[in-house]
């Protein structure tokens, strides 16, 4: 009897519909607080923000030109004034504050391609590999001298928060000299064609620069595989002073939020200059690095 019983269940199971499917899962031990819960917070010296009034970006075009003027003395006056991306909806410029003197002391600026080219797209061509994917160039990038030395760290720490946030694929960063190139290797950034060529870029004066890219999704594994000195700043601590979609200025509000921003030279090139700066495989990204 206890025979016939199992041929029966055998037969059963031939007959059961294929599609059915019986899924255990493994119990996994409970949490006792939600893992954000769990961070270790680290206070910073200074607070990141979005520049949302003029007087934030103001006080980042300050810091530019301080920042490069130093290397760069020629577009010193060229940035102390906002440029016309900077008015563009897909840009966003972020202010590092002081908490104890209330001063900027560092900035980047972040573009997506929602609606467009890239900046430095408009003197390089990317790799067809990239054309289809979400792409965000950081530039302007640059710290006042003497700053806490994590300012500069936490500007590629929001760039990276920045371009998750957004779903962002590459980041795309150029480096005018070899120890920028350097810094950014160190980061996970590869060169964009992989032949380490330097090309002018259009909006930096045409000074070369070498364009090197971040698949910014590979970031996190990466880092944790190779045990990245700095995965933990990055990954398993906070930073509540990084508040990237605060409503709230960088700067207390001192002045209504209208500005008109002047078209940048470098944007009235004539057509045939971009064309010859094609024809010289004029391929690159931009931000400089302060």
């Amino acid at each position: 009897r206890s025979a016939g019983a199992t041929r029966s269940r055998r037969r059963a199971s031939r007959c059961a519909k294929p599609d059915t499917v019986h899924i255990y899962l493994r119990k996994r031990p409970p949490k006792s607080a939600p893992e954000a819960q769990n961070m270790r917070k680290q206070s910073l010296s200074f607070s990141v923000r979005i520049a949302r009034t003029r007087q934030d970006l103001q006080a980042a075009c300050r810091v530019r030109a301080v920042s490069y003027g130093h290397h760069l003395p020629q577009l010193h006056q060229t940035l102390m004034e906002p440029d016309l991306l900077d008015a563009d909806e897909n840009t966003f410029n972020v202010l590092c504050v002081d908490k104890a003197s209330g001063s900027a002391v560092g900035t980047a600026r972040f573009q997506t391609n929602a609606a467009g080219l890239l900046l430095i797209e408009h003197s390089v061509t990317v790799p067809e590999a990239m054309r289809t994917d979400t792409r965000a160039e950081i530039t302007r990038l640059s710290a006042v001298a003497g700053a806490d030395p994590l300012v500069k760290l936490s500007l590629m720490k929001a760039s990276y928060l920045f371009c998750m946030a957004t779903q962002v694929r590459w980041m795309v960063i150029g480096a005018r000299n070899e120890a920028l190139v350097r810094q950014y290797r160190r980061l996970g950034f590869k060169d964009l064609f992989d032949d380490d060529r330097r090309v002018p870029l259009l909006h930096a004066g045409r000074l070369e620069h070498q364009v090197l890219r971040l698949n910014v999704t590979a970031v996190e594994r990466t880092w944790r595989e190779q045990r990245h000195s700095l995965y933990e700043f990055f990954f398993d601590v906070a930073h509540p002073d990084i508040q990237l979609f605060s409503t709230q200025p960088a700067l207390p509000r001192r002045e209504p939020a209208k500005w008109a921003a002047p078209t940048p030279a470098w944007m009235a090139a004539s057509a045939h200059d971009r064309e010859v700066g094609d024809r010289k495989s004029t391929r690159l990204n931009s931000s400089h690095l302060g």
